[in-house]
C-alpha cells in the first residue's frame, strides 16, 4: 500500500463503522500511524482547519502540505486513490460518483441511528444533523424490505398464513403510526431519532428471519424461531430506548402493537 503522508483523518470515534475503516486505513498503511484522530480529542491547530460543523456530517481529511480539507466521499476517495488510482478514476465517473455520494450521505445521516452510543449526547459529540430526506428513506427502505421479508416467512408459520406483502406493509406502517400517534407528546424533540432507532431494530429482527428462509421445518420451530426473533428485537428496543434516555413507556406499545397485530391476523386466518 502507498501512504498518504502529512494527513489527518478526523473520524467519529462515537461511530463504530467509523472506527472500523479509520484504523483499517492506518493498519494497511494507507495512512500514516498516527494518520487518524478522533473528533471529541481533537488538538486545537485541526479543529482551526475544519469547518466543526460540516466535519459531523462529512468526515474531514487535513492536508497539511497544503493546509486543505476535503470531506465525505471525496476524503475517502483521495485516500483510496493515492494506493488504488484506477479505482478512484471510475469512482469519480459521473453516475457512479453521484450514487456513492448519496450512498455516504445517506449512512453517515443515520449513523446514529443504525449504531447508536452513550457518548452521543456530549456537548463534543460527533452527531449529524437531521436530514429529513435520508431518514424518510431509511425508514421507508427498512419498510419495505421487512414488509417483504415477514411476507414470506409468514407462510412458514402455519396459521393458513399466506405470502401476503400488502397485509406486512400495513402492520409495518401501522407500527410506525401507532408510535407517533400514542408517544409524540412524550418523545418530543426525540421523534425522529427515536423512529430511526426503531426501524433499525426492525431491520435486526429482518435479517434475523432470512437464514430461516432456506429451511424446512415444521411450523412449530418457525414460531419458536420467530419467538426468540421477538425476544432479541425487545432487548434491543429497550437498550436503545435507555441510550435515547427513554423510559420504558415507547417499549410497551411497541411490543402492545405487534402482539395486538399478530393476534389480529391469526383471527383473520380462521
Amino acid at each position: 500500500m502507498k501512504t498518504l503522508k502529512n494527513h489527518t483523518l478526523i473520524y467519529d470515534n462515537e461511530c463504530p463503522m467509523c472506527n472500523i475503516y479509520s484504523k483499517g486505513f492506518t493498519k494497511c498503511g494507507m495512512l500514516d500511524e498516527n494518520g487518524r484522530e478522533a473528533f471529541t480529542e481533537m488538538s486545537a491547530v485541526n479543529k482551526s482547519m475544519i469547518d466543526f460543523v460540516r466535519a459531523k456530517n462529512e468526515i474531514a481529511l487535513i492536508d497539511h502540505n497544503k493546509n486543505e480539507v476535503v470531506y465525505g466521499l471525496d476524503s475517502l476517495l483521495l485516500i483510496i486513490g493515492n494506493s488504488f488510482p484506477l479505482m478512484e478514476k471510475m469512482a469519480r465517473i459521473l453516475p457512479l460518483y453521484w450514487f456513492f455520494k448519496k450512498l455516504y450521505s445517506f449512512v453517515s445521516y443515520n449513523r446514529k441511528q443504525i449504531i447508536p452510543s452513550a457518548g452521543d449526547k456530549t456537548d463534543q459529540a460527533c452527531i449529524p444533523d437531521f436530514n429529513f430526506k435520508y431518514r424518510i428513506t431509511y425508514i421507508v427502505l427498512v419498510v419495505v424490505f421487512s414488509a417483504y421479508i415477514l411476507s414470506v416467512f409468514s407462510g412458514k408459520l402455519g396459521f393458513n398464513l399466506s405470502h401476503n406483502f400488502l397485509r406486512e406493509l400495513t402492520v409495518c406502517i401501522g407500527q410506525i403510526l401507532w408510535q407517533v400517534v400514542f408517544l409524540k407528546k412524550y418523545l418530543k424533540e426525540k421523534i425522529w431519532d427515536y423512529l430511526g432507532n426503531m426501524m433499525t431494530v426492525s431491520l435486526m429482527g429482518t435479517l434475523l428471519l432470512i437464514p430461516a428462509l432456506f429451511t424446512h421445518f415444521t411450523p412449530v420451530f418457525y414460531i419458536i424461531y420467530f419467538g426468540v426473533v421477538v425476544l432479541i428485537m425487545f432487548l434491543e428496543h429497550l437498550r436503545r430506548c435507555k441510550l435515547l434516555k427513554l423510559n420504558y413507556l415507547p417499549t410497551i406499545s411497541w411490543i402492545l402493537f405487534r402482539m395486538t397485530a399478530l393476534a389480529f391476523i391469526i383471527w383473520l386466518t380462521f
